[in-house]
């Protein structure tokens, strides 16, 4: 097989739950040795979490996959001089501490590169190292409420929506996290020299909400719950429910599309009133069934489509056909699921068809702590 681009490169993991865990796992799935570790005894708590698939939470399984497993006390006198052999070797530390944590356990970043110079130490916060909220607790909906993210598109006051997927973590931690690390191992390339990288996935936020910032700052009307053209405020690009209880997804912006959508289904587009549009592509909408609306915009330039459960889409010869769930992963028991994809290219990526797992606890002890 090829050899992958991170291929000799070594990551130390102290992370736990998502952010973490899932920028590990595509450095990871690139060719890196990730290293994961975890308390003694118990392990990370996402181990402990429902449903459970085998011996461990699928969850965990899924995003920990081909990794490696050290059960080391973080506060023991001798956790330090334990894994300095490692600290010395590694190429990259990834924790997820708030601050000043590690810096407590004696394994902040200063302590580190006087170990490894050439160590690139990232670490991802809520809120980043330095700031009046640096040590403040908090979640995904606590960082996408304070940065005005929640606030452009939550539902009604009457039933406010939490969004389906954790934005913060996974667009504000995991994916800045590995391109920052990436951008490090090519700056060591140049210069010799690691880095500390201070991710705080409230400060990648911002960049999610460019229309809506650019928008307020130049005109100093901000934009509203639910009111903007990308929120719920426009027909162009609304969910519409239909007569069986399904729901199509109009993203008709531009005329082209519109003017399709307008001539497939017969509406007439001589409202003025954006929220009265709404009612009537909805009255119109919800008077077929999805497989009417199906069947009417397949193979159509009108960017319009039945909203899918996560179990059709999983199940779609589309995503089927690009191999995205090709990959496998096998639990203690020999049973076997498909991996989680990730947006690492298959080019980057492990070739070989066997399937991975994720590691028990302290598995690798043995090989990196010797006695």
């Amino acid at each position: 097989m090829t050899r992958q681009p991170l291929s000799g490169i070594r990551v130390l993991d102290f992370s736990t739950l998502l952010p973490g865990p899932m920028a590990s796992l595509m450095l990871a799935e690139a060719g890196a040795e990730v290293i994961k570790i975890e308390r003694p005894g118990g392990g990370e708590e996402l181990r402990h979490y429902d449903p459970r698939w085998g011996g461990e939470s699928v969850n965990f399984s899924v995003l920990n996959r081909g990794k490696k497993s050290l059960a080391i006390d973080l506060k023991d006198a001798d956790a330090v001089k334990l894994l300095e052999p490692l600290l010395r070797d590694v190429d990259i530390v990834l924790e997820q501490f708030r601050p000043g944590v590690m810096q407590r356990l004696g394994l902040g970043y200063d302590a580190i590169r006087a170990l490894n110079p050439k160590i690139i130490y990232c670490s991802i916060t809520g809120y980043g190292a330095t700031g009046p909220k640096a040590a403040t607790a908090g979640h995904d909906l606590n960082y996408i409420g304070d940065t005005g993210v929640l606030s452009l598109s939550m539902g009604s006051k009457k039933h406010p929506v939490v969004p389906p997927v954790l934005i913060a973590d996974l667009a504000g931690g995991t994916y800045p996290a590995v391109v920052n690390i990436l951008l490090a191992l090519l700056q060591r390339e140049k210069t010799g020299h690691g880095s500390h990288l201070d991710i705080a996935m409230t400060d990648n936020m911002f960049m999610l909400t460019y229309w809506a910032s650019a928008a307020g700052n130049l005109q100093g009307q901000w934009p509203k719950n639910s009111q903007e053209l990308l929120t719920g405020g426009s027909p162009r690009y609304q969910i519409y429910p239909t007569s069986d209880g399904e729901f199509v997804a109009v993203a008709a912006l531009e005329d082209k599309f519109w003017n399709r959508f307008c001539q497939l289904t017969g509406f007439t587009d001589t409202i003025s009133d954006p929220d009265q549009t709404i009612v009537a592509v909805g009255t119109l909408i919800s008077s077929q069934t999805a497989r009417h609306w199906h069947n009417l915009f397949t193979g159509q330039d009108c960017c319009c489509s039945i909203v899918s459960s996560l179990e059709n889409a999983l199940d779609d010869p589309h995503f089927k056909s690009r191999g995205l769930f090709d990959h496998r992963l096998v639990n203690d028991e020999g049973n076997e699921l498909p991996a989680l994809p990730v947006a690492v290219v298959p080019q980057f990526r492990d070739d070989v068809a066997r399937p991975k797992s994720a590691p028990a606890l302290g598995a690798h002890n043995d090989e990196f702590f010797k006695k």
